[in-house]
């Protein structure tokens, strides 16, 4: 079926993508982990609008407060799969001192919105309700079925919000085969003038540990060779020091033989003595899209041991922040029974799977082309993300996951940096190129 030819995204689109960041940012959405959270007011916000395009929102919550939303648009091909477009509500802390603004005053200054969630990733929210509205002012349909889904949860365990849709509801993403969602299309500034526009297809797997070293409590002052601190120590420096090997998945290779080509360097990316680390180093900044993902690593983030200064404790903690490489976990599991030992214990307090996404899909082509309309002096390139989304829990639906949240970023804006940073903030600029290019690319998908 055609693509039917509709005006450029309007004014209204534009003024309500800024408003609808600004008013979503206002809306203290906190997590603060173990279920301290509530994206209710956000969930019934987002409705609301959602309600006024002519569309029939649900309000799911597993837990009470803890709400999100989904609804769907009807497209005018029923034979073809449906295409899944996802945020998420809730957002990290903000130390209010810490900021310039206050982090969720919302406050638009010098053409900057600012606060909590402008970039991860009320920002998006808002674009996705823009677009939908503007749609509805037109009077368009997409061709494909587009499910939305607003959610809780994603910055912590996912368990209120992607996690229990996808469990529980699975019903309402019936016919979806693929979906985007944060953290793609944005601009990336390389220094010397290039602008790369990385747009997800993959993601390393999550594998958050708890490490807990057994030994024989007893007096500080005596002779202890069974020291837990002193073996969880050793275990945490053995976890830290470790040179994970290079592991190359089929979108990495993808994006360092893109970004090789770009800055006119020969390499073969699928030969046998090909040496990643070496190209890393003669990408320059760019090497920064990459580097986190051509292995697994292991960061070690909390310890927690004994209860006084002169007593021994008999056990003593520490968690380790895991990512792993689709296909490498196996060889991740292994490495951590190596490096543990024998008097230390290890267990996921938390894992979610590796993905990864086709480069050479139709969908990931007219991503690029929806970027490339807008910003035809950037460079599109495929990336895996160092981290993970909604769109871990997403997959259990066979829902193949995409990262493409675009924003057209002035140079020096550090982006990656603003995620989870202190003064998170977007250009209003940025907010209109993405629901240009989101409209664009739904439009065409």
């Amino acid at each position: 079926m055609a693509e039917q030819h509709l005006p450029e995204i309007d004014e209204k689109a534009l003024d309500e993508v800024v408003t609808f960041t600004s008013d979503l940012i206002r809306i203290d959405t906190t997590n603060h982990g173990g279920g301290d959270c509530k994206e209710r007011p956000a969930a019934e916000y987002a409705a609301a609008l959602l309600s006024e395009a002519g569309l029939e929102p649900t309000i799911l919550e597993r837990t009470p407060g803890r709400g999100n939303v989904v609804a769907r648009i009807a497209g005018t091909d029923s034979s073809a799969h449906a295409l899944l477009v996802h945020g998420h509500l809730d957002v990290v802390p903000a130390e209010v001192a810490d900021w310039s603004v206050h982090p969720f005053s919302g406050e638009v200054r010098d053409g900057v919105v600012w606060g909590r969630g402008a970039v991860d990733m009320k920002n998006m929210d808002a674009m996705i309700l823009a677009t939908v509205r503007q749609w509805a002012r037109v009077g368009f349909r997409p061709r494909r079925d587009i499910v939305i889904a607003f959610t809780a949860d994603e910055e912590a365990s996912a368990e209120d919000g992607s996690g229990f849709l996808a469990d529980q509801h699975a019903d309402l993403f019936e016919g979806c085969t693929e979906g985007i969602s944060e953290s793609g299309a944005f601009t990336f500034h390389d220094g010397s003038g290039k602008q790369i526009y990385p747009i997800g297809a993959g993601e390393r797997g999550t594998g958050w540990l708890q490490l807990t070293a057994h030994g024989k409590a007893g007096h500080g002052s005596k002779v202890n060779p069974a020291n837990a601190v002193v073996r969880l120590a050793a275990a945490v420096t053995r976890i830290g020091d470790h040179e994970w090997p290079i592991r190359l998945t089929p979108t990495v290779r993808a994006a360092l033989s893109e970004l090789a080509a770009l800055y006119g360097i020969d390499a073969d990316v699928n030969a046998a003595d090909f040496d990643a680390d070496a190209l890393l180093t003669r990408l320059g900044p760019a090497a920064s899209l990459v580097e986190a993902t051509v292995r697994n690593s292991t960061n070690p983030t909390m310890l927690k041991s004994g209860y006084k200064v002169n007593v021994i404790p008999g056990e003593a903690v520490a968690h380790i922040d895991g990512r792993f490489l689709p296909g490498a976990e196996d060889e991740f599991r292994a490495a951590l029974d190596m490096l543990t030992g024998e008097h230390v214990d290890w267990e996921f307090h938390h894992r979610e799977v590796a993905l990864q996404a086709p480069v050479d899909s139709p969908t990931f082509a007219k991503m690029r082309a929806a970027v490339q309309e807008f910003a035809p002096e950037g460079h599109t390139v495929p990336y895996c993300m160092s981290g993970g989304t909604d769109a871990k829990q997403f997959s259990r639906l066979g829902i193949t996951g995409y990262g493409f949240a675009p924003l057209k970023l002035p140079e020096g804006f550090d982006y990656q940096a603003l995620f989870h940073g202190v003064d998170e903030r977007v250009p209003v600029e940025a907010l209109h190129f993405g629901v240009r290019v989101l409209d664009r690319f739904l439009r065409s998908a």
